[in-house]
């Protein structure tokens, strides 16, 4: 990694990360694989590190790989294997969700803390890895205490949004609320609760970002967003503007038997964020509701089946209802509703 790289701007995010979030001990042994892009990021991490006299073996993925790598490579696999703790920091190129995968299944079997950091950037390091996670936390394991006992969900947007969804009490709530177990590993930035609904009907519009390679193609779709029909969680119909988003997204949602079947339903639970940068890592963690169609992280959620493919949809400006009960208004929690009191941190 190059010495020249270290920004000081991004120190204060990189030490909750490592400090706060992964909360890495004096000796501990980090993995911290990088990309050629992320090599800034990377080098604050790496610093933190060093500031916590943990050990960093810095693995840069394109020493080991060509691009887009389509499995992990063996030596980034082996790193892993004998680390501690791990963080993923790079960006997303199309064809990498089974090399991704790849790198969580040895995590998830391991049962190391893991920070994955998927198209994390400079702006994303002094946002929202500056956000107050403990308050994040509190708000986060409220809500995953609450729904399982609820009903419904209903959410909706002044785009379009109109969605009603059910789930099924023997799948698990998720909440990746930044404070890092060995039992879940978590975005970061993190602020999310989210679970694998058991029915979904209405229409929902991507007026922010969508995932995978979508948010590094596509970026903001506020302009010209995306309209998906879905009935019994299942997408039927998807229009845009834009038809060559229309039929790549499309085309990406029948990959596989269940890539068109919603496998996450989440809520944003970052109070340090007000807007979306077209950046997916952060935007999703923007208070509101977002979908994804494909995966549903049934290793954490318990979902019975899986998919190739995970794309996630975001909309702004989100107002939510748990049974009859209003809780987000135009994109802010109602905080009282879950006895939290206090604005948001800055």
């Amino acid at each position: 990694m190059k010495t020249d790289t270290l920004n000081p701007a991004l120190l204060p995010g990189a030490r909750n990360a490592i400090e706060t979030c992964l909360a890495i001990l004096p000796g501990e042994k980090v993995a911290l694989i990088f990309d050629e892009a992320s090599e800034e990021v990377a080098a604050s991490l790496k610093q933190a590190l060093q500031d916590r006299k943990a050990i960093a073996n810095a693995l840069r993925i394109e020493d080991y790989t060509r691009r887009p790598a389509r499995s992990a490579p063996p030596e980034i696999l082996a790193g892993l294997e004998a680390a501690d703790a791990g963080i993923l920091c790079m960006q997303p190129l199309e064809g990498e969700l089974g090399a991704r995968k790849d790198i969580v299944a040895v995590v998830e079997r391991r049962q190391i803390r893991y920070a994955h950091m998927v198209g994390v950037t400079p702006e994303i390091m002094q946002q929202g890895m500056r956000a107050d996670y403990r308050m994040v936390d509190r708000l986060s394991e409220r809500l995953r205490n609450r729904m399982p006992l609820a009903r419904s969900l209903t959410v909706r947007t002044e785009a379009g949004t109109s969605l009603v969804a059910s789930f099924d009490a023997s799948l698990d709530w998720v909440k990746t609320s930044g404070l890092i177990s060995r039992r879940y590993w978590s975005n970061l930035p993190a602020g999310e609760v989210f679970t694998t609904p058991a029915r979904v009907d209405g229409t929902f519009v991507c007026d922010g970002t969508a995932g995978d390679h979508f948010c590094g193609k596509y970026g903001d779709l506020q302009r010209t967003p995306l309209v998906v029909e879905i009935r019994d969680a299942k997408m039927v119909a998807a229009t845009c503007a834009r038809k060559d988003l229309e039929k790549e997204f499309w085309s990406y949602c029948h990959t596989d038997e269940n890539s068109d079947r919603i496998g996450e339903l989440a809520f944003g639970t970052n109070l340090g964020l007000s807007d979306m940068i077209g950046v997916l890592l952060q935007d999703e963690k923007l208070p509101g509701v977002h979908i994804a169609f494909g995966d549903p992280y049934g290793n954490q959620t318990h979902a019975p089946w899986s998919s190739r493919t995970h794309v996630d949809l975001l909309a702004r400006r989100c107002d939510v209802w748990i049974d009859e009960e209003q809780v987000i208004a135009k994109g802010r929690y109602i905080l009282e509703r879950f006895g939290l009191d206090g604005a948001p941190p800055a």
